[in-house]
């Protein structure tokens, strides 16, 4: 909660007069939910300071801006035990700038989050208090524990029915905590974050390996690790992830999701910390100021493959700052999946009526429960998420409807969904609009999909060519046109004032849907 003194009534007054009149402005801009005013998080943390401005609090908060500064906080810390200086003043400035951001956006709630860099230095309390001033709100600083439960949350709020071991790598800090469900466990932290290493090493990957193996002898939140799954949280995983995802052609470039199986992280890992990041393949794609972290970041990640066995390691972009944001909502609101909160957004957004995918959605139901059609409750899931998306690109020029479809479906910034549940959504909404003509469809998507994906996404996308054509995008009419799977039938019916949206295309359309559902079409009209 903003926290501002006297001494500020002046430009605040002015700052508040100018947010209402920029409220209003953003209220008429269609392509923005009626959330009210946008609200933030300021992470301080050991290596980066990162503004993150949110549409609104909710379960699938929405970033509109985003920016991070590299100061370094933790940088000399454990062999000084102080901010250094010139991180500090780099620090002051990117928190000058993001106060007058949030100004200039309209914040209407802002929460600061310090963690390890400044817990543990001498001059910690002097920055904090400093910065306090400056952006006019009380800073938290977190208690490791404390860390390593927002990161948790971060990936509870980010990954649907977690179950594992959750790392939050920082540049002062290592948080590690067991998560089930929506259930976490007691977290512990170790002084093992990127710049920690290399100032307590002196720049020496051998000495650093020493203070890693010692660290993690003995977790006992590693024990509980063995054939389950590892979510690595933080910025410098992610540049060592996104490395590994160009090194291999990995056809969606999307963090969040992003899966390594352990037997190959502990490969790529053992050769990132054994050679110089310049050699390396591909490592322009990570930041100047990220690569000479990467080589501390493995050699923590090989140990932790090694200790904990996990099954595969899975990137997080949710974490501390996205945890807190969701400790925030109420019960039924965290009870709510991220998915179809997403979708709903875009839903709301980009369609020519929400209310029919809506529609949709009960319309699909009945004809998969009558068809005999397998379905996993996360399919079900995508399948509804679909419904919702099914009319985003209905503004784009109707040759490129598909392909764009799938592009902005693939590549939104959705939770709460793996990297084949994207290509299953994306995939629907392609054969919506181009039909079940493959030769468009993009090779690489192609490679996510598994059989059982391909074949789902046709069945859905040749249903909802049938009925957009007898809807026409809009509500009122999908209720009383059912279509379901009757004694070896699939019928469609369109009965009374319906009758006369029957037609030969609507019949084309039935017949392809009952040839891949192996059953005999019959349009009921009149």
């Amino acid at each position: 909660m903003e926290n501002r003194s006297r001494n500020h009534l002046p430009a605040v007054s002015y700052a508040s007069a100018s947010a209402r009149n920029r409220s209003r402005h953003a209220a008429g801009a269609k392509g923005r939910l009626d959330l009210g005013p946008p609200v933030a998080v300021i992470d301080i943390g050991s290596n980066s300071v990162r503004l993150v401005v949110y549409e609104g609090l909710g379960r699938s908060p929405t970033p509109i801006f985003n920016e991070k500064v590299l100061a370094g906080l933790g940088r000399e810390v454990q062999s000084t035990g102080l901010l250094p200086d010139d991180a500090a003043e780099k620090a002051v400035a990117a928190l000058r700038r993001f106060r007058a951001l949030c100004d200039t956006l309209g914040v209407s709630r802002l929460w600061v989050l310090a963690t390890a860099a400044c817990r543990e230095a001498a001059n910690g309390g002097a920055f904090i208090k400093q910065a306090e001033s400056i952006c006019r709100a009380k800073v938290d600083v977190l208690s490791g524990r404390r860390e390593a439960h927002y990161s948790a949350l971060g990936v509870i709020s980010g990954i649907h029915r977690p179950d594992g071991i959750v790392g939050d790598l920082g540049g002062g800090s290592l948080e590690i905590v067991d998560v089930h469900g929506m259930k976490v466990h007691s977290g512990v932290t170790l002084p093992l974050g990127g710049l920690a290493l290399q100032d307590v090493s002196a720049r020496s990957i051998r000495k650093a390996e020493k203070v890693v193996r010692e660290a993690l002898a003995d977790v006992p939140q590693l024990r509980a690790g063995d054939g389950r799954t590892f979510y690595a949280v933080g910025g410098t995983w992610r540049a060592l992830a996104r490395l590994h995802m160009w090194q291999v052609g990995y056809p969606l470039h999307v963090m969040h999701g992003y899966v390594i199986p352990a037997r190959e992280m502990l490969e790529f890992t053992r050769l990132v910390h054994r050679i110089s990041p310049d050699m390396l393949s591909r490592i322009e794609v990570v930041t100047d100021a990220r690569r000479p972290l990467l080589a501390y970041a493995a050699l923590v990640m090989e140990h932790l493959v090694r200790i904990a066995k996990p099954r595969r390691v899975v990137v997080s972009a949710l974490g501390v700052r996205e945890g807190l944001l969701y400790s925030l909502l109420d019960a039924a609101q965290r009870k709510q999946d991220p998915l179809l909160a997403a979708a709903e957004e875009l839903n709301v957004l980009r369609s020519r009526s929400p209310l029919h995918g809506h529609e949709l959605i009960a319309w699909t139901d009945r004809f998969m429960a009558s068809s005999g059609i397998g379905e996993t409750a996360d399919e079900k899931r995508y399948r509804h998420a679909a419904c919702l998306l099914a009319d985003v690109g209905w503004r784009t020029h109707p040759d490129y409807r598909g392909e764009q479809s799938l592009n902005i479906i693939a590549h939104a910034s959705f939770v709460g969904i793996d990297h084949p549940g994207r290509a299953y959504l994306a995939l629907a909404v392609f054969f919506r609009h181009v039909g079940l003509i493959d030769d468009e469809l993009s090779p690489r998507i192609r490679e996510l999909a598994t059989t059982r994906i391909l074949d789902h996404a046709r069945v859905l996308g040749s249903a909802l060519r049938v009925a957009f054509l007898i809807s026409a995008a809009m509500p009122g009419v999908l209720p009383h046109a059912p279509l379901v799977v009757d004694h070896g039938r699939l019928v469609l019916r369109l009965e009374g004032k319906l009758a006369a949206l029957a037609g030969e295309r609507v019949s084309n359309r039935l017949r392809q849907l009952a040839r891949l559902v192996g059953r005999e079409p019959v349009l009921m009209s009149g």
